[in-house]
């Protein structure tokens, strides 16, 4: 029997996936647990459907993380810190501070875990730090680092 996989079942394939299995196995496992429908016109035409809209709503947000990278791209930010002798911070500026800089000076939410920091930024200046906004997209800001 052929049925389509609504979620992911280990054994047999990823969500969408067509596959084929033993009418009992579907009849008494899949099906009941809804974890598969049976792999009717009706069933596939309604798949075909979602998966078109899943795809939508995929392009349409690597569109808008492509707008908001190009926004970015402009973005300076300035975080003040105490500084000690030689230019040496008084602890360091982490993915957090950064995050919530952006915020209060451009008014754009970021989440601490997509700043790509190599390691925190431990002296004054000027670094270019990376904020992946979607799976292909990455934006540029530059962080100035100042005396306060």
């Amino acid at each position: 029997m052929k049925v389509v996989l609504l979620q992911d079942v280990k054994t047999l394939g990823k969500k969408d996936a067509i596959v084929t299995v033993n009418d009992g196995y579907a009849r008494n496992y899949l099906i009941p647990r809804k974890l598969a429908v049976e792999a009717t016109q009706a069933n596939l035409n309604t798949l075909k459907a979602q998966v078109a809209a899943a795809q939508r709503q995929a392009e349409e947000e690597l569109v808008r993380a492509k707008i908001k990278a190009a926004e970015m791209e402009k973005v300076r930010i300035t975080i003040p810190m105490k500084v000690g002798a030689g230019g040496k911070l008084f602890g360091a500026v982490s993915s957090k501070e950064i995050a919530d800089a952006v915020k209060a000076q451009w008014g754009i939410d970021v989440d601490k875990k997509k700043v790509q920091l190599a390691e925190p930024i431990k002296a004054v200046g000027e670094e270019t730090v990376e904020i992946k906004l979607h799976r292909e997209v990455t934006a540029k800001i530059t962080v100035a680092v100042v005396e306060a």
